[in-house]
Formats: C-alpha cells, structure tokens, sequence
C-alpha cells in the first residue's frame, strides 16, 4: 500500500540540464501555453511519457486481457480529448507534448476567448473566477473532459460574470451589408465616371 504520507511522483526531471535543443522547445512552450515554470513541463511530459510507454506494451501483447485494456487506454484518452473515437495504438504512440497542453483548463479558457492571453486565463483560474459545471476548479493545469468543455463559464459569484466587464473579451460582428447596398455603393461609386465622360464628351463636340 505504502506510505500515505509520501506523494505519488508526478515528473521526471530531465537528465542532462544543458540540453540546447530541449531548453529552446521548453522556452516555446513556455510562450505558447503560458506555464508558470518549467516544472509543468515535466509534468505534461510524465503524463504523456506514461501514456506512450503504456500503449508500446499493449501493442506488444496479444491477449484478451490486452484487448481489453488497449480499448480501456484508448478510450480514457478520447475522453480527454485527446485522440478521436477511430484512433489506433499507433496513433497513441504518436502522440506530442503538445497534444496533452491542449487539454490543460488554462489553454481551453483562452480557446474559449474567455480571457485575451493563456497568462489572463492563468489569473483567472487561480483567482477563483473560472468553473466547469458548478465545480470552480482553480488549478490551471486541470485536464478538461471532452464533456466538460462546454460547461466552462465563469463564477455567477464573480465579477467577470458580467458581460459589461472591462476585462470580458468582446466579440465585434460587423454588420452585413444587403445586396442592394451593395449595388448602390456599387453605382455611386461608377457615377461619376460617367458623368466626367459625359462632360468631355460635350467639350469635344463644342469644340
């Protein structure tokens, strides 16, 4: 059972800490998704390592109970969004970092145009404004649901509930012209053309 007391391990921090190549694709997903630090990396790529290291040895076996557990793995990650219902061990082996970030609360607000940037979603979120459902989750890096999606509101309690809000992302819809205002604007803008013409016309003939 072990000791209660102990957290379960939830990153791997990396090997080398002067890696080039990992500090710079670090430093984007830092941009991209707005982490705190880099310490949520890690914890993305735990998660997604896991999955990965999970599927190679499904695919490896063929047994019912590998079967069984093949449609288990498949469907969790459906259910986080993750993949499609038609998705194939092959496509688990290929998945990115990235595909787990997606599926981050923090990612899914600013999707949402809930919040202007991935940091506004951040402060939003640990600031108690964001809920999904009528749970107010607080944690940005909260996996969403696919079902839990379009339950993602902010607070009734919170001031960003009203639209008025100076900090509510707003939506500016242009008005759609009408095809005879544009064949108005259409003719206005040939008038005078036709006009100057009629007037040279005139001259050269006085002429």
């Amino acid at each position: 059972m072990g000791d209660p007391k102990k957290q379960k391990k939830k990153y791997t921090p990396p090997r080398h800490p002067w890696e080039k190549e990992r500090i710079e694709k670090e430093r984007g997903l830092v941009k991209e998704y707005g982490f705190k630090n880099k310490r949520e990396i890690w914890k993305m790529n735990f998660i997604i390592n896991n999955v990965k290291d999970q599927a190679k040895k499904l695919t490896a076996l063929d047994t019912s109970q590998a079967e069984i557990e093949k449609k288990g793995l498949i469907n969790r990650l459906f259910n986080l969004g993750i993949i499609p219902n038609t998705a194939k061990m092959e496509d688990v082996l290929d998945l990115d970092i990235k595909d787990v970030c997606d599926r981050r609360l923090q990612t899914v607000v600013f999707k949402k145009e809930l919040a202007r940037s991935v940091n506004q979603a951040r402060q939003f979120i640990i600031h108690g404004h964001v809920k999904i459902g009528d749970k107010k989750v607080s944690a940005p890096s909260y996996l969403v649901l696919r079902d839990e999606e379009s339950q993602i509101s902010f607070a009734p309690n919170s001031a960003l509930f009203s639209e008025e809000h100076p900090e509510r992302v707003v939506k500016e819809e242009l008005p759609k012209k009408s095809k005879t205002e544009s064949i108005e604007k259409i003719e206005q803008e040939e008038m005078p053309q036709e006009i100057k013409t009629e007037q040279e016309n005139e001259q050269e003939v006085a002429e």
